[in-house]
């Protein structure tokens, strides 16, 4: 049984931010929380493949498959793009669809773990500044400049975002959560504070 790791909140400095490799380090620590919560959710919540393929009724043509798909995409993406040589290029809409993670649970876990490793790889000599450009459409074609840190934060944002649509599929389903499933990164240092202080969590 996996367990879901938890969120501490930690101090910036005098100005409000924190330096390059504190940054890194917090970045990277969210991202694969995050993803953890997906395998979490894979190992300890959904006992049939079956679950990942069920249809929403109330959000027309999602699974849980297929949310944990997408969310996984964006990381990867992320880090290929920055894993090639300069300049780097980043588009999310570079997706394949129909992967064996949306109908199979071990496929998703072995997926979800590759993601997670890639990130423990690569993201510690990453520069949080390092230029890419993005493509994107919307749905007009944009060419927009950004930087890893800000899309490693964009990813981890948009997988919180998707696991709170996985939520209510599985409530759909009768799936029983873990409570912090699907919030943000701050929802949960924020609850842990209220903890601390004798506050009952939300």
């Amino acid at each position: 049984m996996s367990s879901s790791p938890s969120l501490s909140a930690a101090s910036p400095d005098s100005n409000g931010f924190s330096d390059e490799a504190t940054s890194r380090s917090r970045l990277l620590d969210v991202s694969v929380i995050i993803l953890r919560q997906a395998v979490g959710l894979l190992e300890d919540n959904l006992t049939t493949d079956e679950q990942l393929t069920t249809h929403s009724n109330y959000i027309p043509g999602s699974t849980i498959g297929k949310h944990l798909r997408h969310a996984r995409d964006h990381f990867v993406l992320l880090l290929d793009a920055i894993s090639s040589p300069p300049p780097h290029v980043l588009s999310y809409d570079k997706r394949l669809r129909n992967t064996p993670m949306e109908t199979s649970r071990k496929a998703a876990v072995d997926a979800l773990n590759e993601a997670i490793s890639r990130l423990q790889e690569i993201v510690p000599s990453a520069r949080m500044q390092e230029s890419i450009t993005l493509h994107a459409v919307t749905p007009y074609p944009q060419v927009l400049e950004t930087t890893f840190g800000r899309e490693l934060w964009f990813a981890g944002l948009h997988a919180i975002h998707h696991w709170s649509m996985i939520r209510v599929i599985a409530g759909e389903l009768g799936i029983k959560m873990d409570e912090s499933f699907g919030f943000a990164p701050s929802t949960l240092v924020h609850m842990e504070s209220k903890a601390s202080l004798g506050k009952p969590k939300m």
